[in-house]
């Protein structure tokens, strides 16, 4: 399979030393954010690269001889967030990325399905979690009606570059597991927008990423490598929706996510954490993820996410890598 690592973690340095880092643990593959929830920190000249082919060749020249490849764009926001401020910028940053993998040859964009707001005039989003309620089905009538042509257009504007389009299955997001992502399909007839299979959001959903590959097969078109570890005792009383984040103040560090809306603290006591590979799922579960990937595209990209909180950048991307390469290798070893 081809390996990588998603380059957020890595914006605390330059390109060449991210790229160096990768090369360092094993891995070949750079995914390399344009937008979205965070700035392009590692395509700082997007604009000039998007106008000219000499800055494009200059920045592709940061990889000639590294043995690390670019392995995908992603630009995870909210597209359809009705906060004026938010939305038609993440909106913009995707489509400017599908413009950018086109100009960098490059065939595969990841990003979020998006939330609208629950009813015209709206600020906030609103996810509905259970629908159980005739008010929550009029949300979500009126949020499909957003997501069907907003993914219409981007479908037909993907497809003019020869690039497809991976979304997460990320809670907070209209399409967030298999039955939604047939509903986008059926409702838009796309034929360049499916899905990004991070596993890590399926696993605290309760839901089997290596059941949801086969399920999906082509419609599959990308995936990430994070894991999650479910805490027994917290998960016993608060469940998986375990909702005990702390706002954090304006004089902390902070990630804004657009507009005036910030990342909060995690909670002390979670339900479950995100975790470097190996510490949630063992090396024979990795191997039987990246085997259901491989039946449906044995050049799948399969790029890592490190959000481990326990270990630092470097130190988590190196134990992250040795199970997934392990994964790998056992996937070699036993073809059937």
């Amino acid at each position: 399979m081809r390996l990588g690592l998603y380059n957020a973690i890595l914006h605390d340095r330059p390109l060449p030393e991210a790229i160096e880092v990768i090369a360092g643990v094993g891995l070949t593959g750079i995914e390399i954010n344009t937008g979205g929830f965070l700035p392009p920190v590692h395509v700082p000249g997007m604009d000039d690269i998007l106008a000219s082919d000499t800055a494009r060749d200059d920045y592709l020249g940061h990889f000639e001889g590294t043995g690390v490849a670019i392995a995908g764009l992603n630009c995870n926001g909210n597209p359809l967030h009705p906060n004026p401020a938010i939305g038609p910028k993440h909106a913009e940053d995707v489509r400017r990325s599908i413009r950018l993998a086109a100009r960098l040859g490059q065939d595969r964009v990841v990003t979020m399905s998006g939330l609208p707001g629950g009813e015209p005039g709206a600020r906030r989003t609103n996810w509905i979690v259970n629908a159980w309620n005739s008010a929550a089905l009029d949300v979500l009538d009126h949020q499909w009606e957003i997501v069907t042509e907003f993914w219409r257009e981007t479908d037909r504007f993907a497809r003019d570059h020869g690039v497809k389009v991976a979304l997460e299955l990320h809670p907070q997001n209209v399409v967030f597991n298999c039955d939604s992502v047939h509903e986008l399909i059926e409702r838009t007839r796309a034929t360049h927008v499916g899905v990004e299979l991070d596993a890590s959001h399926l696993f605290w959903q309760q839901m089997d990423p290596v059941a949801v590959v086969r399920h999906l097969g082509d419609l599959v078109f990308h995936a990430a490598a994070k894991d999650v570890r479910i805490n027994p005792a917290n998960a016993a009383l608060n469940g998986v929706l375990d909702n005990g984040f702390r706002r954090l103040r304006p004089d902390e560090s902070r990630t804004n996510l657009g507009g005036d809306e910030w990342a909060n603290e995690w909670p002390k006591e979670s339900a479950w954490d995100f975790v470097a590979l190996g510490k949630g799922h063992d090396t024979a579960y990795w191997t039987e993820f990246l085997r259901a990937l491989h039946e449906v595209d044995p050049g799948m990209l399969v790029n890592i996410e490190h959000e481990d909180t326990e270990l630092g950048p470097v130190e988590g991307v190196a134990a992250a890598a040795e199970v997934l390469k392990a994964a790998d290798r056992a996937l070699a070893d036993s073809p059937g």
